[in-house]
């Protein structure tokens, strides 16, 4: 099997580098030339994981022509909303029994369709050949190798075992599951709690404050899920309530720290800055999240929150007094 990484930033490096201790022939598409580069000579790549030595097996291209004719499996390791730009520019090299999986975790704003249903659409494969992996995986932690595991999401049964062994190592167990729906919601609205939580934690709220708003969000997570088509049991696992608590806890979370600088009176500009320049999914991520609730008639009160301050103009004060000043209701309802 040949595997290639489409994207070379934080994530997109520490999956490559995971794929090649695993024993797969491994290549990572870099847009810039001078980052494939350096990886090529120097095996770092120090934009994203500085201090990571990265395997001699990885090859780094800054060429789609040279990267993706012959693979096996194209990961697509770019933000969730220029997914569909950088697949259409990447089809006419990929062969029509690819396997495509996603590392993008976020809704589509303009059509609010999942990573995997924009890789469907846009290659024109069957959905079984679309895998996403989700879980607690905070991407410097992983290129560290310390010890995580993922959840492998595919219809096919047989091709998220084959991706399974693809990415297996020592530090990195993958699990299979055929919920691509609850892998997909769980890792878009992660992304909105986290900023949430780093709001809280930005004015200065402590551990108790933060515990309601992952459980809460949970719960935001489940509701939609379950309306869209997800599993429940997925959302109570590693692609679930894993990648929320691992998102919403660790400063390595661009989410949560782009949301505790806002908490801190930071401009949205300024928040940008402390995540050096790395995208924060959940910043866009809220405003189709939150259309998708709309459409499922899903109450998501802590993403719509989340939504006014980054969009809105609101600020992290006034949407947590509107929040608490919510009307009291049971904790379970339908």
């Amino acid at each position: 099997m040949r595997a290639v990484v489409m994207g070379a930033g934080s994530w997109g490096t520490a999956a490559a580098k995971v794929l090649v201790d695993a024993g797969t022939e491994t290549t990572i598409w870099a847009r810039r030339s001078e980052l494939a580069d350096r990886i090529n000579a120097e095996h770092t790549n120090a934009d994203y994981l500085p201090g990571i030595t990265l395997p001699d097996a990885l090859s780094a291209t800054s060429s789609v022509a040279d990267a993706l004719p012959g693979a096996d499996v194209v990961v697509c390791a770019v933000p969730s909303q220029s997914l569909r730009a950088n697949l259409t520019e990447w089809m006419p090299h990929v062969g029509s029994a690819t396997t495509f999986v996603s590392l993008a975790k976020g809704v589509e704003t303009s059509t609010l369709l999942r990573m995997s249903e924009v890789i469907a659409e846009v290659s024109g494969v069957p959905s079984g050949q679309v895998a996403v992996l989700s879980g607690p995986n905070l991407a410097r932690e992983i290129a560290e190798g310390q010890p995580a595991a993922t959840v492998i999401a595919c219809t096919d049964e047989d091709r998220a075992r084959e991706l399974q062994l693809a990415f297996n190592t020592g530090y990195f167990r993958p699990y299979t599951n055929t919920d691509v729906i609850g892998c997909e919601i769980g890792g878009a609205v992660k992304n909105v709690i986290a900023l949430a939580c780093g709001m809280a934690s930005g004015v200065g709220f402590g551990q108790n404050t933060l515990a309601t708003i992952i459980t809460r969000g949970l719960a935001e997570t489940i509701r939609l899920g379950v309306a869209v088509g997800a599993q429940i049991e997925t959302l109570a696992g590693l692609a679930g309530i894993g990648d929320l608590v691992a998102t919403c806890s660790s400063p390595l979370s661009r989410n949560r720290t782009f949301g505790a600088r806002l908490g801190e009176g930071a401009t949205m500009e300024q928040a940008q800055e402390a995540t050096n320049g790395q995208v924060a999914e959940g910043v866009k991520s809220c405003t189709s999240v939150r259309a998708l609730a709309d459409k499922f008639d899903v109450e998501m009160p802590l993403t719509d929150a989340v939504h006014r301050v980054c969009h809105g103009g609101v600020s992290v004060g006034d949407a947590v007094s509107s929040l608490l000043g919510r009307s009291t209701k049971p904790e379970i309802y339908d």
